[in-house]
């Protein structure tokens, strides 16, 4: 029988195109089981820890979807703006980013917290407007405004790179097709350039989760606040930021996880 120089591949069936199962989901069962061994073996004080932080994490999980959905919108539009062909347009947006970049996030909330407010009160003296002289922050609003202009000068320079990684020839034949520009983005190089940057928006969406905790000092009861107050309230350090730490911990991996499943599942649909 002759030898070829060469295997032949095994069919691709349905079973081969499903995605591997990731390991790194056991680490978040292991850390699930060490909160629960916590918890039942120790009810005074990690239950009661758990149970009084327990809206915190409702918090943090809302701040960080409500947040990350306005910063993915406002990032496509500045990265757009970056790319326009017109100066003001392009300038504009360069000095945003540049701006909002040199600035730590922490300054950046309490900007917001503490200067806004006292802007729009000057102006409602100025122009004699009640309802601006009266106006209060709301925490959360806030801290939602001040996540989404942070971030979305972080995550325009993500899609930036991702539409820019697309060759030229694409943007092309599209408006060779009779496509406008915002038809051409829309149906051509985004949908592309959307698979490149996959990662680095899953990374940015965990240190999204993870700065959450700066909003604790602006007032927002979120996971890190209320771990603060009980821990001023019982005086029981270790263990209230040992099961805070293993509660972001379990976020942060969880995300992680599915992030790391969308991306395998568009590596596949390629």
């Amino acid at each position: 029988m002759q030898n070829y120089p060469f295997k032949v591949k095994p069919p691709i069936t349905a079973a081969s195109r499903l995605p591997k199962f990731d390991n790194w989901w056991l680490l978040v069962v292991a850390v699930f089981a060490l909160v629960s061994l916590l918890v039942f073996s120790s009810p005074d004080p990690y239950q009661r820890i758990l149970v009084f932080v327990s809206d915190g994490i409702l918090v943090t999980i809302r701040l960080t979807a409500i947040s990350f959905v306005l910063v993915l919108f406002l990032g496509l539009i500045v990265a757009l703006g970056r790319l326009s062909k017109i100066n003001f347009i392009r300038g504009t947006t360069t000095v945003y980013v540049e701006i909002i970049r040199g600035i730590p996030v922490l300054v950046q909330l309490f900007f917001w917290y503490f200067a806004f407010p006292a802007i729009v009160q000057d102006l409602g003296r100025n122009f004699n407007i009640q309802q601006l002289i009266n106006y209060r922050a709301n925490p959360n609003a806030m801290a939602i405004l001040g996540l989404t202009v942070c971030y979305a000068a972080y995550m325009s320079e993500v899609y930036r790179a991702g539409i820019q990684s697309i060759s030229k020839g694409q943007m092309e034949a599209a408006r060779s097709m009779g496509m406008n520009y915002l038809q051409a983005m829309r149906y051509i190089i985004l949908p592309q350039a959307v698979r490149v940057i996959l990662p680095p928006v899953g990374n940015e969406f965990i240190t999204l989760l993870k700065d959450t905790a700066l909003v604790s000092t602006v007032a927002v009861a979120d996971l890190t606040r209320r771990g603060r107050e009980f821990m001023a309230a019982n005086f029981n350090p270790l263990p209230t930021w040992l099961m805070i730490s293993l509660l972001y911990l379990i976020l942060t991996l969880v995300s992680a996880r599915v992030v790391n499943y969308i991306e395998e599942k568009t590596k596949l649909e390629r």
